[in-house]
């Protein structure tokens, strides 16, 4: 990892989102929809942020634009998210970064701090450490914080692997950050789950 790495956001937005039934990436959230308020939360840590939209991508666009954002479509998303983030990564090395926060579409974005403790702690953490994961609860969450050796690891990977898989392939070069913010490890899969999300019942 270099000494100042530059930072690209990744957001995995290109779900069918098929228990929920509708697109999570445009639920309703703060005073926007999950994909602006991931936008929004990536942005201030880094340089630029990348979409990876699926067949959604008309829908998800005017978001991707109007938050001054690049998007790429995964023209085969039925391959899985696994396909997204190897898309993701490419883009992320086609602009010249070298490190990236990555972050999921389904789930509302964590607070601006929890981000930042992430980010620093990858930063603060020496050439040993590839990846920083947050952790809540005993759960492994999003965002992470990856350097040039774990982006090189995952697309060096089969493409019939999972990001699971290789993480606990270089398990030795991950830092997991205990964190005070359920929402990095929250799962949003249902409208029930959601109602609970929008009524405050996450703990």
């Amino acid at each position: 990892m270099p000494l100042s790495p530059s930072f690209a956001g990744v957001i995995l937005a290109a779900g069918a989102s098929s228990r929920m039934g509708r697109d999570k990436a445009l639920l309703p959230w703060q005073d926007g929809t999950f994909l602006s308020a991931a936008l929004r939360a990536l942005r201030p840590v880094t340089e630029l942020v990348i979409v990876v939209a699926g067949n959604n991508y008309p829908d998800l666009e005017p978001i991707i634009n109007a938050e001054a954002a690049f998007m790429v479509v995964n023209r085969n998303p039925e391959e899985g998210q696994f396909s997204s983030l190897r898309l993701g990564l490419q883009e992320v090395m086609n602009h010249g970064r070298d490190a990236a926060i990555i972050t999921l579409v389904d789930r509302p974005a964590p607070g601006d701090e929890t981000i930042a403790q992430v980010k620093s702690a990858f930063l603060a953490s020496g050439d040993q450490v590839w990846a920083a994961v947050p952790e809540h609860g005993g759960k492994h969450g999003h965002p992470i914080a990856i350097g040039r050796e774990m982006i090189e690891a995952f697309l060096r990977a089969p493409a019939s692997s999972n990001a699971r898989d290789v993480e606990h392939a270089h398990q030795d070069h991950v830092l997991y950050v205990t964190v005070d913010d359920p929402l990095v490890a929250l799962n949003v899969n249902t409208e029930e789950d959601y109602e609970k999300l929008r009524l405050g019942l996450v703990t």
